[in-house]
């Protein structure tokens, strides 16, 4: 199939894409990499009236460290998230991002918005604490990346806002373990290890709607237990579905392996 008809804008400001949006009237996306976006336009299972091209918009493709932090603009591409050494964990999970054709192209910022419950960047930005910067009508806001997860492929951005910036904490150590079927597919099960302000923060993707703590198998490290306590701890208080893909024991015993590899890479024994 093709795409439905619509209007096309390539925008010079992120105050210009703000305007456009909020002109459409809840009927305007945003084009970036278009890597999630240009599938479902042409599938029309999405058939908006305007496409904003922010690909020319200067200033959102950098990557910027600050007082122990990593400012990625949400025109970042994930191969430059590769590239990049202020933040390994970040690195680290773009690696895992689809091939190399999506990671040319494929944005930061989108990833963030598309909001898919088995991508990277998501279980990332939840697992470090990040915050994300949202331009809108009203100016500028920061959101906790665990607040702006609402379900799977829903966020809390409104219809005429825009993500800007992801500010990633850096953790003092850190592990990623992923379970896919062949590289480059959406992952079964994520976890992220990270260790920030001395505290051990496991979060884990593919396993809910939206990226989850695993907050029991925090305690049992918290309280002297080991790493495989910590990963049976994990796999026994989540409660993914059941799909084509695995059954929930299946992926409770998947998630058990990766939280353990990650905490491994961690340090954490």
């Amino acid at each position: 199939m093709k795409c439905a008809p619509f209007d096309y804008v390539r925008a010079s400001s992120v105050e210009e894409v703000v305007k456009t949006l909020a002109d459409a009237d809840g009927d305007g996306k945003i084009l970036a990499g278009g890597q999630s976006l240009v599938p479902v336009l042409a599938l029309r299972m999405a058939r908006p009236s305007v496409l904003v091209d922010v690909n020319r918009i200067a200033g959102l493709g950098s990557i910027r460290s600050d007082d122990g932090a990593v400012d990625v603009g949400a025109l970042t591409r994930h191969s430059a998230l590769v590239d990049q050494t202020r933040h390994p964990l970040l690195a680290e999970a773009a690696k895992w991002i689809g091939h190399t054709a999506i990671r040319t192209r494929g944005t930061a910022g989108g990833s963030i918005a598309h909001a898919d419950p088995s991508a990277e960047l998501p279980v990332v930005a939840v697992g470090s604490g990040a915050t994300i910067s949202i331009a809108g009508p009203g100016g500028t806001r920061t959101v906790a990346a665990d607040e702006l997860f609402v379900s799977a492929l829903v966020t809390s951005l409104a219809e005429d806002e825009m993500i800007t910036t992801i500010r990633f904490p850096k953790p003092t150590r850190w592990g990623f373990a992923e379970f896919a079927r062949r590289h480059g597919d959406f992952a079964l099960v994520t976890a992220v290890v990270t260790e920030i302000d001395d505290a051990v923060r496991i979060t884990l993707g593919g396993v809910a709607a939206v990226p989850v703590r695993a907050a029991q198998a925090e305690q049992v490290l918290a309280d002297g237990g080991t790493a495989r306590e910590a990963a049976a701890a994990a796999s026994a208080e989540i409660d993914p579905t059941a799909d084509l893909h695995g059954s929930a024991p299946f992926r409770r015993a998947i998630a058990a392996e990766m939280v353990r590899r990650a905490l491994a890479q961690a340090g954490i024994d």
